[in-house]
């Protein structure tokens, strides 16, 4: 394997039997927990270099159509849901998860135009734009109900 499939597999993770998509959005979680701790700058940089390695990634790997082994965009697009959340919670990490995949599987909207484009940009944009969904959502949960997500 070379390393650029192994960074679009999201480090292996893509490869795992069942709902690969699903391992790698929850090996993003478990990544991102600790980069909710840091200053939201901090975050947002790393969802940006985070997003741009899996584009170089899958362009230097010359991947074509969006296969499911490929989930460094599940790892993005997770990170962008938690951007989202104030500060971990359980109650919050668990709506940033399922928020992020039910946009990831049911692709509304903007989610499927961007997957309908193909390439390592529409690989990449329709995992990000549902996790920026996901992140308002989140956000406006936590304005106008202060106490649900902890």
């Amino acid at each position: 394997m070379t390393f650029f499939r192994f960074v679009a597999s999201g480090f292996g993770t893509g490869f795992f039997p069942r709902a690969p998509g699903t391992a790698g959005a929850l090996l993003g979680l478990l990544l991102g927990l600790p980069l909710l701790l840091a200053p939201p700058f901090v975050f947002s940089s790393a969802v940006l270099l985070v997003s741009l390695l899996g584009f170089w990634a899958i362009r230097a790997a010359r991947i074509e159509g969006d296969p499911g082994w490929v989930v460094i965009d599940e790892i993005a697009g997770q990170w962008m849901a938690l951007l989202g959340l104030a500060r971990p919670t359980v109650a919050g990490l668990a709506a940033a998860f399922a928020l992020f995949r039910l946009l990831d599987i049911v692709k509304p909207g903007p989610v499927g135009w961007a997957d309908r484009q193909g390439g390592a940009a529409g690989i990449m944009a329709d995992d990000l734009i549902a996790g920026a969904i996901a992140a308002g959502i989140l956000w406006a949960v936590r304005e106008h109900w202060p106490g649900v997500l902890g």
